[in-house]
């Protein structure tokens, strides 16, 4: 009694851990769906106004909500491409190594522009824009580059496989259309048809025999019809034919 009185408060003991661990599991993934929409929906926002403001805006604030859409734009559609890219050529993830530590000078830049928005010395940021413009087409040509690399390899490997399948198919076509006439059973002459070469045969066995016939030559065996009755459908079924047979001939009744 014990024992069993054991056994059921282990399994209450299991059965409420593991509610527990799949309740914690399940609050977790929420949470992070809620933070990626949460963040999604920010940057949607973000970029919202960082066009409106590049071409509303003149003067810094124009030039700097330009710098910050183009940097953003460019990390975004790499980071995007070499994740499609990874998950059919791992090779690339050496490339998203590199991409990453591109990313940290990508936030870096980011986060310095977002300031300069705000600061109201404009003639200090006047003077720090052409290191800005520097560094952010530094930035945006390293990401362009990874991703039309991605790309390019992903293009050549499509194109690689195109050309050994057309290879494939051209040998193919080549060994279908490689027939010969010879390969078709030639039709039997006419004067030479079984009943003809039987019917001779039997001529010249009675004629150049020397000894005495057994017996009487045998009746030919007339072949009967079926009974219709018999068949269960409404027609015989019919051999299939093909274009290239020939019509057979009927045999001669002299």
């Amino acid at each position: 009694m014990e024992a069993a009185i054991l056994i059921l408060t282990l399994l209450f003991v299991a059965f409420v851990g593991l509610g527990v661990y799949v309740s914690v599991k399940a609050v977790a993934a929420a949470k992070r769906g809620v933070d990626r929409t949460i963040s999604q929906a920010r940057r949607t926002v973000e970029e919202t106004t960082l066009r409106a403001k590049s071409y509303g805006q003149g003067g810094l604030a124009g030039e700097l909500a330009q710098l910050r859409l183009s940097l953003r734009t460019s990390m975004r559609s790499t980071q995007s491409a070499l994740n499609e890219g990874v998950r059919q050529d791992a090779s690339l993830s050496e490339s998203i190594g590199l991409f990453q530590r591109l990313s940290a000078h990508g936030h870096e830049l980011d986060d310095e522009l977002k300031h300069l928005e705000r600061d109201p010395d404009r003639a200090r940021v006047a003077e720090r824009m052409p290191d800005l413009r520097e560094r952010t087409e530094r930035i945006t040509h390293a990401a362009d580059s990874l991703r039309w690399a991605a790309r390019d390899r992903a293009r050549q490997f499509a194109d690689d496989d195109l050309t050994a399948l057309s290879a494939q198919i051209e040998v193919e076509s080549g060994a279908l259309r490689d027939w010969s006439k010879s390969s078709w059973p030639e039709p039997a002459p006419a004067d030479e048809s079984p009943a003809a070469g039987a019917g001779s045969r039997a001529g010249s066995g009675s004629g150049s025999g020397s000894g005495p016939a057994t017996g009487p030559a045998p009746a030919p065996v007339t072949p009967t019809l079926a009974d219709p009755q018999a068949l269960t459908g409404a027609e015989p079924l019919r051999q299939a034919e093909y274009p290239w047979q020939k019509t057979a001939r009927p045999e001669s009744t002299t």
